[in-house]
Formats: C-alpha cells, sequence, structure tokens
C-alpha cells in the first residue's frame, strides 16, 4: 500500500506558503488546470524535494451515460505521466448529459451530479471505469460526491454501490468524509453507518474540507475552515483503518498560512485520536496493523523508494476487470438499453436544473431549485475565473447580468467558451446602456474571438492592469 501521509490541494494562491510548509508529504493538483511540458515552477520544485503530486480530475464524468472522451482520458493520462503520479483520481459522477445517445442538446453541468444508485447507473459506470483504467498508466480511486438532491426509487445504498463497484472493477476509493458529512445534512445519510458499509480496504486516501449552510442545505465549498463534525467522522473512519492519506482541500477564500497550518494539526490529531480508540478498543472490523498506523506521518525513506517499484504491480492491479463474485465470471458490458435509460434520466435532471425544463416527477424541488442556484453561481464565479477581465470591464454588474443569462442559455462547450458567449449575447442584446462599457466589451470579445490574433486595445490592457494591481 502506497502511504502519502498529510497533504494539501495545491492551488496558484497558495503556492509559496505549500512550499515553505512544514510536515506537507504530498500535494494533489487538479489535473485540468497543469499543462504537461509547461508545469508551475512551484510544482516542479516540490517534485524535485520528493513530494509526491497527484492530479485530481474533475471532467472525465465517469458517472455520465456515454463512455468515456478518448481525450479527456489521453489527458489525464498525459499529467499522470507529467507529474510521475503513483495513481490518478476521478469522481462518481456525471457532469454533462444528452446528445446522440438521447436524442436531445448536449449540457454541461459545470459541475458534479450524483448518479442514481441504480443497476443501470452501476453498469454503467462499472464499463466507464474499466475504460479509464485500460486508459490510464497509473491505478485510478474514484470520490464519493456531495448532493444537495436524492434520486427517487434508488434500489442501493451508498456503501452497496460503492462495495460492488469496488468488486467489479478493482477501482481503488477516494473517502470525503466532508461529502459524507454534506449527504448526512442533505440527504439523512449516517456518516457511521456509510463507512460501515465501505469497502475500506480499497482506500487510496482521504479528503478533508469545509462548507457552509445555506437555503437550509450544507455546500460544500472548500472555502471555509473544516468543521468539527467532519473531523469527528475523520476520527471514526481512523478507527477502523489507517487512511494511507489524508489531504486538505481549499479552492478559495484562502486564510493565512498559519490558519491552513493549524487546520492540518487538526486533521492529524482527529487521525491519531482515532488510532488510539481503535488500539484501545479494537472492533472485529478494524483493519488498523503495525504496518500502517503509521500512515498519516511522514513516510519513510524506504517507503518513498519503493513506491515507484510498486506503482507497476499496483497498476496491473488496477487495469484487471475483475470478476462478479456472485457467478464468478467477467459481467458482460451494460446495453444500449441501459445507457440509453441512464442518458435519459440525466438529460432530464440536468435541463431541469440549467435549462429551466420541469423537474421530473419524483424530486424534491425545493432542492433541485437550490442545485439549480448553486450551479448557476459556480458558473459565474468560474467564468469570472477564466475571464477575469469581464467583472472588471461590467463592473458591479457582471454577476447579475451572468446570471439572468445563465437562466436561459445552459453551458454547451466549457467555461471559456461559456465566457465569449455570455459577452457575444450581451452586445447581440444591446442591453449594455452605457456605450463606454459596450465598446470595452466588443474590443474584450474581438480580443478572445475574433478570427485572428489582434493586439490587446486600450479597454483590455485597462482592465488588465486592474487585475494586476489586486493581485
Amino acid at each position: 500500500m502506497l502511504r502519502l501521509g498529510t497533504g494539501i490541494g495545491w492551488r496558484p494562491e497558495i503556492a509559496d506558503a505549500v512550499e515553505r510548509m512544514p510536515g506537507i508529504d504530498w500535494v494533489e493538483v487538479v489535473a485540468e488546470n497543469v499543462c504537461p511540458g509547461h508545469l508551475p515552477e512551484s510544482l516542479l520544485r516540490l517534485r524535485e524535494r520528493g513530494v509526491t503530486v497527484i492530479p485530481h480530475g474533475v471532467s472525465l464524468g465517469l458517472g455520465g451515460a456515454d463512455r468515456p472522451d478518448e481525450g479527456r482520458l489521453a489527458a489525464l493520462a498525459e499529467r499522470a505521466e507529467e507529474l510521475g503520479a503513483p495513481l490518478v483520481t476521478e469522481h462518481i459522477a456525471f457532469v454533462r448529459a444528452g446528445g446522440a445517445l438521447t436524442a436531445s442538446p448536449r449540457l454541461e453541468a459545470g459541475h458534479l451530479l450524483p448518479v442514481p444508485r441504480t443497476r443501470d447507473a452501476l453498469d454503467v459506470l462499472c464499463e466507464n471505469v474499466r475504460v479509464a483504467q485500460e486508459a490510464l498508466p497509473v491505478p485510478l480511486a474514484l470520490e464519493n460526491i456531495a448532493a444537495l438532491f436524492s434520486w427517487p426509487d434508488e434500489e442501493l445504498t451508498e456503501g452497496e454501490f460503492l462495495y460492488e463497484l469496488v468488486e467489479r472493477t478493482g477501482v481503488r476509493l477516494l473517502v470525503d468524509v466532508a461529502n459524507l458529512h454534506t449527504n448526512h445534512v442533505n440527504r439523512g445519510e449516517d456518516p457511521a453507518e456509510a463507512l460501515a458499509r465501505l469497502p475500506l480496504d480499497a482506500l487510496a486516501y482521504v479528503h478533508v474540507a469545509g462548507g457552509f449552510t445555506r437555503d437550509g442545505v450544507w455546500h460544500d465549498s472548500h472555502t471555509h475552515p473544516v468543521p468539527r463534525p467532519v473531523l469527528d467522522i475523520l476520527t471514526d473512519l481512523a478507527t477502523r483503518v489507517a487512511p494511507p492519506g489524508v489531504l486538505l482541500e481549499r479552492d478559495e477564500n484562502f486564510p493565512v498560512p498559519a490558519e491552513l497550518e493549524g487546520e492540518l494539526s487538526a486533521i492529524r490529531e482527529a487521525v491519531e485520536a482515532g488510532r488510539r480508540a481503535a488500539a484501545d478498543t479494537p472492533s472485529p472490523g478494524a483493519t488498523l496493523t503495525a504496518t500502517t498506523t503509521g500512515a498519516i506521518s511522514k513516510p519513510s525513506t524506504a517507503d518513498t523508494a519503493s513506491a515507484a517499484a510498486s506503482t507497476g504491480a499496483a497498476g496491473e492491479a488496477g487495469k484487471a476487470v475483475v470478476a462478479d463474485p456472485a457467478t464468478g465470471t467477467t459481467p458482460p458490458p451494460p446495453s444500449p438499453a441501459a445507457r440509453q435509460r441512464v442518458g435519459v434520466a440525466q438529460a432530464a435532471v440536468l435541463s431541469s436544473l440549467v435549462s429551466g425544463t420541469p423537474v421530473p416527477e419524483g424530486f424534491d424541488r425545493v432542492r433541485m431549485r437550490v442545485q439549480a442556484r448553486s450551479l448557476a453561481a459556480k458558473r459565474a464565479d468560474v467564468v469570472a475565473k477564466v475571464a477575469p477581465e469581464l467583472p472588471v470591464i461590467l463592473g458591479e454588474g457582471y454577476r447579475e447580468a451572468f446570471l439572468a443569462y445563465a437562466r436561459t442559455h445552459p453551458m454547451g462547450g466549457g467555461y471559456r467558451q461559456d465566457a465569449l458567449d455570455f459577452a457575444g449575447r450581451l452586445l447581440k442584446t444591446g442591453h449594455l446602456a452605457d456605450a463606454r462599457t459596450r465598446r470595452n466589451l466588443r474590443e474584450w470579445w474581438l480580443d478572445r474571438a475574433g478570427p485572428a490574433p489582434r493586439t490587446p486595445g486600450p479597454a483590455v490592457r485597462a482592465a488588465r492592469k486592474v487585475l494586476l494591481r489586486r493581485a
């Protein structure tokens, strides 16, 4: 088992602080945010120091009805090789729906959405995972996600769903204890019961993060301190198995380094509390051993040296198609009809969230409205990141204008295209009363979407100067 230790999510905004932070054994980077051949200097320096870097994908959508996109898989594989990663991770989620499979418009969620815990969805997910395993050069681990809504008529609990997934594919698990807390608040699912049913012998590592309550639900924001209930779930997990690694996720609203270090200390203490509890009162389900109880401490030189050697064998095991334990045979791929049933259901859900079509029967309409607002807010935030000149050009009216646009224009081609489409729509409809703003927005749009590269005009240069001053 690869022992990672204590880690933190690497983000450009805290790159310098992470490099100086004591006790950081490994980092995780969002795979889509790094470019092979042009890795950030900070990541290169960390790697030179022997810090493990693991790419964490967010766009594969392995829980979707379609087979995984070959281009996205190739990109994830390339990043794993470039980073020298011992494994890669993704999510048990769908992120897009529609298209040829359902003869409906192709829609992008821009976020991770829960798959229905049905036999059809499990069959589709298992086959998609096998396709991904064959395309990746290292083992794959999948993360349980947070959910704001539940699917009606589910046939399996989360524990049963994940147990069968691991048994049938050999995939490893990335257990996010913050997401277990989210599902406890939002869906009434007991974290202890969920942990008791998970195949923790397949645990790759653990995520810990903070969130907040709004609209009567818990939002897994990654922008707030880790709350005590999440740490308590981590302690419970550590009584059952020694986590090979635990990682703190923080995506925005970064505190001073001392506060991040304090959260990392609290995480270590929570794991140690679980280890002590397991040692004092061993239970039949506990899987702590002498070789893994130190997993949250700094890996030894021998561990680090053997990681590369063990990755080859682990990679082969991770690629293997595991026989169905009930029959001893390799399960057949899902039928086209099963994929279509999953696709139709997911397209109806996503369309209601991003296009305003009716909420499918059986879903909680209030929760679906909360999810729809959350998706729109996330779109506005991410577009402001990938096109930071837009909030500067539009000023305080940016967010209101974007949310109005999002209500009737679902995303179909990623966030950068979303930014262009939003600006183009504003220019086309003439809703900008201020002539200067309209002129500046047109200049930005031509700079990004024109038929050929052009020298940025005064408005774009001015917006970029504002952004540099803010940085």
